[in-house]
């Protein structure tokens, strides 16, 4: 099957891996999956939505990595479809070089505009820079960009959760306001997950309602699911819900 009309524009402006990447992803669209996929990425045009596998993906990004025209396909913002920007988040997350693969993230998290890439981005390497990894985190929470927002919560709940927790994240977590649904629900996943790895620190935001009432309401209901937080915990957060 042959790419439909791109998004981005006519061919002749797209270098040749562009080309030939799409070509390669049409060879790989199951058109049943992408009827459902595009149903769980609603900020997403479905026509941008071809209809591949994350493990094919995956297992495509490999591939691409290792070849030395993949910066053309890099620098090609913003990619046409949905996967090419899953293949670009898999790629950079299995970069070895700390500062090409930060330059790469801070050139691409502007581009992206739905939950899924943005969730999918996250840098192997990162684990072995945190102290420098905290100070662009610092930039991008700050950031106007609903994405660039959830991306840097969620780089604090995978990072800073454990043995690098400080009670200073929390609340740069807690101090963001937003009117945008994946901004909010990232900090309610976040909150969530710290109340199963840093009760003592965090289970204060909730008894002092820190956080607006949506994202308080939304942060109970997630603890109340996770298997990682104790049955008495767990009524003790339900009395905190804020009713309407």
């Amino acid at each position: 099957m042959t790419p439909k009309s791109n998004p981005n524009g006519p061919g002749e402006d797209r270098p040749m891996i562009v080309e030939e990447i799409q070509d390669e992803l049409f060879c790989l669209q199951d058109e049943k999956y992408r009827d459902f996929q595009a149903k769980l990425i609603p900020t997403v045009d479905p026509e941008r939505v071809i209809g591949v596998r994350t493990p094919q993906l995956r297992q495509y990004a490999r591939q691409l990595a290792k070849r030395e025209d993949i910066s053309a396909f890099l620098n090609n913002l913003p990619h046409g479809y949905f996967e090419e920007c899953q293949l670009h988040a898999f790629i950079i997350s299995g970069m070895k070089d700390y500062d090409k693969c930060m330059e790469e993230v801070d050139h691409f998290l502007p581009s992206i505009d739905n939950w899924a890439t943005c969730d999918q981005l996250s840098p192997k390497i990162f684990k072995k820079h945190r102290e420098k990894l905290l100070d662009h985190i610092r930039v991008w929470i700050q950031s106007e960009e609903t994405y660039t927002v959830r991306f840097s919560i969620g780089m604090l709940m995978e990072h800073f959760l454990d043995e690098d927790f400080d009670t200073d994240y929390p609340e740069m977590v807690a101090k963001i306001r937003s009117d945008e649904y994946y901004a909010n629900m990232m900090i309610a996943w976040y909150f969530a997950t710290a109340l199963a790895k840093q009760c003592e620190a965090v289970l204060p935001y909730i008894e002092r309602q820190r956080l607006d009432k949506w994202t308080h309401n939304k942060t109970i209901q997630k603890a109340v699911e996770s298997y990682r937080i104790t049955p008495e915990k767990k009524e003790y957060l339900k009395s905190l819900k804020v009713r309407k």
